[in-house]
């Protein structure tokens, strides 16, 4: 039958194109610059002491806030969205979010009297949903996402060896065990440090560059902790903030 078999070859043909054209279109939309930063230091498991409290509005005013005095990690460039991931994650970028009219955008869940082992598999599900977002999400493509995460999924040889064959923490979800210089763990005593992670080939989820900026602050600010990179507190660290 010749016209059906014209049918089925224009069909083919069809689809022949439409895979090509996929083939060739990125499936990601990344963005041009991630910042990544550890929440404020903690009062309890649901709080900021006043020192990360403090933090927090350090952070708007001098490096993340629409009015901020450094503007060197966002360029000028108004972010694109503000994510986090606990509570203490979101207060932490709550005072930056708010200064652009932004909403924090958590993907974390808390758990009633959930144990240890189920609230790091949760942890590991909402950073796994987050990242995807990062990588794929077509309104941030090309353009500044900030999140504010709890460190362990930041980036924890121990958390990752212990969960072989699944991607748990960001430093594996964002391709940053492919970069040189990328730490294997976030120390627990550093609340003062960003990871700047750049994404120059806007066709690939693999980042052409990472720097660690640290935080410093003028005053009123620059009692904060600030120890150097993998260093223990400093030893005036306020008692009222849990080591």
């Amino acid at each position: 039958m010749p016209g059906l078999r014209s049918s089925q070859f224009v069909l083919a043909a069809g689809l022949a194109l439409i895979t090509s054209a996929a083939a060739i279109t990125p499936a990601q939309a990344v963005p041009r610059r991630i910042i990544l930063l550890r929440h404020g230091e903690k009062a309890n498991a649901y709080a900021l002491c006043s020192v990360g409290e403090q933090r927090a509005i350090a952070l708007r005013d001098t490096y993340l806030g629409r009015s901020a005095s450094n503007d060197s990690l966002l360029e000028g460039q108004t972010p694109a969205a503000f994510l986090a991931i606990t509570l203490h994650t979101q207060e932490t970028t709550a005072p930056s979010a708010t200064s652009w009219g932004l909403p924090v955008r958590s993907y974390g869940e808390v758990s009633t009297g959930a144990g240890k082992t189920q609230l790091m598999a949760e942890l590991a599900r909402a950073t796994q949903t987050a990242a995807a977002d990062v990588l794929e999400n077509p309104a941030w493509d090309g353009r500044t996402v900030v999140m504010t995460w709890e460190h362990k999924h930041i980036a924890n040889k121990d958390l990752e060896r212990q969960n072989r064959g699944e991607q748990v923490t960001l430093r594996q979800l964002l391709n940053l065990d492919q970069v040189a210089g990328v730490p294997a763990k976030w120390p627990g005593t550093n609340y003062d440090y960003f990871w700047v992670i750049d994404y120059d080939d806007q066709n690939s989820t693999v980042p052409t560059a990472f720097e660690m900026v640290k935080q410093n602050y003028p005053a009123p600010f620059n009692s904060l902790p600030h120890n150097a990179w993998d260093t223990p507190l400093p030893s005036n660290f306020p008692a009222s903030c849990l080591r």
